[in-house]
């Protein structure tokens, strides 16, 4: 893909710093586990969604709030990510304590920071006259920031001869999704699905290790599932799926190959260690189809 025919996106999202404790299995209430590994690596899904777009081909750029730690900034940088929409203050940056066992199932306990004090005006400002194809957001930013990002998708000249398309990764769960925001794609999973309480657009249910269903209007039409692949962690597959559906659709390809994509690519993802070092690239995706 030539850098002059990439797909446009925009990723309005967290950007946190994981703290990921892998253990031979996860700890009862009341219990501690020892003999874990540690490390530090960047995530958020906002960031890593951001950072899945750039690899798989897409000319990305980031808008979200960090604090005082470099190590996110720096990851989306080191993939061409365009960080000017990037506010930076004095607080913490967002941080998720992530336990890992051998099987590769988590537990996630986010402390937002700094994802909690992006504002509407940190989006309308960073948006202003912003050219894209996509503007991907998820539920990790307040609503205000969200609904900002849904308008300006909305408001964004598209490329292609074809309107900018939003798309809504609701994770994690809230509730049923707010009527102003009205995603064109909606990304979901099951405990997700049921509390959107939505079931009108275009809307991708995924389903872990069994694939995914896309649905038009409460319709079926296209259901994929992954390729075989052994779990070592499922952090950031959801983020993989998400970005590499919709660079899928931009494309231009059908629906039912750009489900089977994404599938793809969440495995790949959920077969390798970390949130960001676990994304694949373009070249690894297509290796995989």
């Amino acid at each position: 893909m030539s850098a002059a025919s990439a797909p446009r996106l925009t990723v309005v999202g967290s950007a946190n710093v994981d703290f990921v404790a892998r253990c031979e299995r996860l700890p009862r209430p009341g219990e501690t586990v020892t003999d874990a590994t540690f490390e530090r690596v960047p995530g958020g899904k906002g960031a890593n969604q951001a950072v899945a777009a750039a690899r798989l081909g897409a000319k990305v750029r980031f808008v979200g709030r960090i604090g005082r730690d470099d190590l996110t900034l720096r990851s989306l940088e080191n993939d061409a990510v365009d960080v000017s929409g990037v506010v930076r203050d004095d607080g913490e940056t967002g941080v998720a304590l992530i336990l890992v066992e051998r099987s590769g199932e988590d537990v996630i306990v986010v402390a937002p920071g700094a994802n909690r004090r992006l504002t509407a005006d940190d989006v309308i400002t960073a948006m202003r006259e912003c050219e894209l194809d996509a503007l991907i957001c998820q539920q990790e930013i307040p609503l205000d920031a969200i609904l900002a990002a849904a308008s300006a998708a909305r408001e964004a000249v598209g490329g292609r001869g074809r309107p900018s398309l939003f798309c809504l990764n609701a994770a994690p769960a809230r509730g049923p999704i707010a009527p102003a925001l009205k995603p064109d794609l909606l990304v979901v999973n099951r405990y997700e699905h049921e509390l959107a309480a939505r079931r009108d657009g275009l809307i991708a249910l995924t389903l872990g290790a069994e694939g995914a269903v896309l649905f038009e209007s409460g319709v079926e039409v296209a259901r994929a599932r992954p390729p075989r692949v052994e779990m070592v962690d499922g952090t950031a597959a959801g983020d993989a799926f998400c970005a590499a559906l919709v660079i899928s659709l931009l494309e231009g390809r059908e629906r039912q190959v750009a489900l089977a994509r994404a599938c793809a690519a969440g495995a790949l993802a959920a077969s390798r260690p970390g949130a960001q070092p676990s994304l694949p690239s373009a070249a690894e995706l297509e290796a995989a189809m």
